[in-house]
């Protein structure tokens, strides 16, 4: 064969198997600068993605019920094949890796607040360990089953990891899907789209299965969409995602749905989450939200907590928080009601109390105060922020 159509071929076939490699490790995910595992919360953040422009549909193999097969996920021939999936037809679909036994390990409470983006591998060490290494339960309401590799073989320490993937809402009715969970030793809620959580579980037995978990001291996590989802009160991205230059200008835009009594966690009641922080500027969204959710009358004293990618705020069962991974998180409280907060008319909201979190550092939810890191103020006038940070950052 002459040379050039040799390197073509070669180089052909290396495309071919670094595709696939991805594709096993990142299981089914359709977006963009993110984690292979998480989906992010929404692609509209790309400037050349539209808002409400569908994503195309995952491809999907249907299987009756009842009918599981296996799968070999291993990178090497020397790792046994051990995930099995049952999927049922519009409804959920279940992956298996370990022991299919339930496990009873001693678990300590405790919430992992991840920002999107990479996964953080400290913090989901840290979840296996408050799990006794028991059986991890990821649930999601698109994609596979990427986190079971990651987790079982990458990390390890676990007895099992299984993800239930929520595509119909009768599913957080279904018997199984509720005893998974219920028998979870740690609890991961992945990336995606949170309105696809909210609109599934929100008031099914699911939802008060994962308050179960909470009650019983059990670790519960989750990234992206998945963190989103975890503050009292939540953007839920009913209507698409939001921009900080549109919520400024705006707070009661088309694009600004927010929500509340969905989950209740510890040391969450009064917060509202955002993700993807730094690297798609959500401060000014986040600091509408703040303003909307007190001028609505939800809360008087309001609090936010945006987490940068790549990074992870881990909170203990007493409130107290530190940081790991590559970035920031940053803890917003209101000082007073917003001054201007109506529609069509741009936001006014001073004097919002801000502490940045780096690693190394630690932060209180209980008492919401910190240690070793950054406190300014920030406010919204006109539409417009500044901050208190002699450089005027606002990061």
């Amino acid at each position: 064969m002459p040379y050039r159509p040799l390197v073509g071929v070669i180089a052909g076939l290396a495309l071919l198997l670094f595709g696939y490699s991805a594709i096993l490790r990142a299981g089914s995910y359709g977006t963009l600068g993110v984690s292979p595992r998480s989906a992010a919360d929404s692609a509209a953040y790309l400037p050349f993605v539209m808002k409400q422009v569908p994503t195309a549909p995952t491809p999907t193999v249907t299987i009756t019920p009842a009918v599981t097969f296996t799968a070999t996920i291993s990178p090497t021939p020397t790792t046994p094949p051990v995930a099995t999936a049952t999927s049922i037809p519009g409804g959920y679909t279940y992956y298996l890796t370990g022991d299919p036994a339930n496990a009873q390990t001693s678990t300590e409470a405790g919430l992992m607040l991840m920002g999107g983006g990479e996964d953080v591998d400290a913090a989901f060490t840290w979840l296996i360990d408050k799990s006794g290494g028991g059986d991890v339960v990821v649930l999601r309401a698109s994609g596979s089953d990427g986190y079971n590799h990651y987790i079982y073989h990458e990390l390890g320490g676990v007895d099992s990891v299984e993800t239930l993937v929520i595509r119909q809402r009768f599913a957080a009715y279904d018997p199984f899907v509720l005893s998974k969970v219920q028998n979870a030793e740690a609890l991961f809620i992945a990336g995606g789209d949170q309105w696809d959580y909210v609109s599934r579980w929100k008031g099914t037995p699911l939802e008060a299965a994962i308050h179960d978990l909470a009650s019983q001291e059990v670790p519960i996590g989750g990234t992206s969409a998945g963190l989103a989802i975890l503050g009292e009160f939540f953007f839920s991205a009913q209507n698409g995602t939001v921009y900080s230059d549109e919520a400024l200008a705006d707070p009661y835009n088309h694009y600004m749905t927010l929500d509340r009594e969905f989950l209740m966690l510890p040391h969450l009641d009064g917060v509202i989450t955002d993700s993807h922080f730094f690297e798609r500027d959500r401060m000014g969204r986040l600091i509408a939200f703040l303003a909307r959710i007190s001028q609505d009358g939800w809360a008087s004293d309001v609090k936010g907590i945006g987490i940068n990618e790549e990074t992870a705020v881990l909170i203990e069962a007493d409130g107290n928080a530190t940081l790991v991974g590559s970035g920031a998180a940053y803890f917003l409280r209101t000082t007073a009601p917003p001054q201007l907060c109506q529609p069509n008319t741009p936001l006014t909201l001073l004097d919002v109390q801000l502490y940045r979190l780096f690693a190394g550092a630690s932060f209180n939810l209980a008492t919401w105060t910190g240690s070793g890191g950054t406190a300014y103020q920030i406010s919204a006038t006109g539409g417009v922020l500044s901050s208190t940070q002699p450089s005027g950052g606002l990061y």
